[in-house]
């Protein structure tokens, strides 16, 4: 159970609400005297370490076969808990559209209950190619806004596209194994 795999995803579950913290509280008094440019800066370093162990995780787990029923928990739980801080701590500066973070995480959440029902029936919807791309892009999404880098909201625009679109590839699937489409 305690593998480099399930630390990694640990880790990052730890990292999000720093990332957080470092985008919400910029006006708190532990940071006083510091600059909100730095604390973005320091969020989005945060950001890039977590990210990078999403990356090292999988990559462990699947050369070294130290796939676990925990890691197969843990790492979508700290995507999502990644992603979720980077884009609501974003949203809360302003510097994310309200309707694109809503859509978002409205479809996380739909296909999150997804996958926990296919997982009561028995079936593995695991995460498809396309899903990777998206966790891939949001986070890139992310980091260029953190930065705010130019293309940033594009970027995030086209997230959503591939969020909603791979979110259709789950509820398809879902529906063709359970044989009702």
């Amino acid at each position: 159970m305690f593998n480099i795999p399930n630390i990694l995803a640990f880790t990052r579950l730890l990292l999000a609400p720093l990332m957080f913290l470092f985008l919400v509280n910029q006006d708190a008094a532990i940071f006083e005297g510091i600059h909100h440019s730095w604390l973005n800066y320091f969020a989005a370093f945060i950001f890039v370490v977590a990210s990078a162990t999403d990356f090292f995780d999988g990559y462990v787990a699947r050369t070294f076969n130290q796939i676990t029923t925990l890691g197969a928990i843990l790492d979508p739980l700290a995507d999502k808990m990644l992603t979720l801080a980077g884009f609501l701590g974003l949203m809360m500066l302003g510097s994310a559209s309200p309707w694109a973070i809503f859509l978002i995480l409205t479809r996380e959440l739909f296909i999150t209950g997804l996958r926990v029902s296919a997982m009561s029936q028995g079936m593995d919807i695991s995460a498809s190619w396309m899903g990777k791309v998206k966790t891939v892009v949001q986070m890139i999404a992310i980091g260029f806004l953190l930065m705010q880098w130019p293309g940033g909201t594009l970027l995030l625009w086209i997230a959503v596209a591939l969020t909603l679109y791979s979110g259709y590839e789950y509820v398809k699937h879902f529906f063709q194994k359970t044989s009702v489409l």
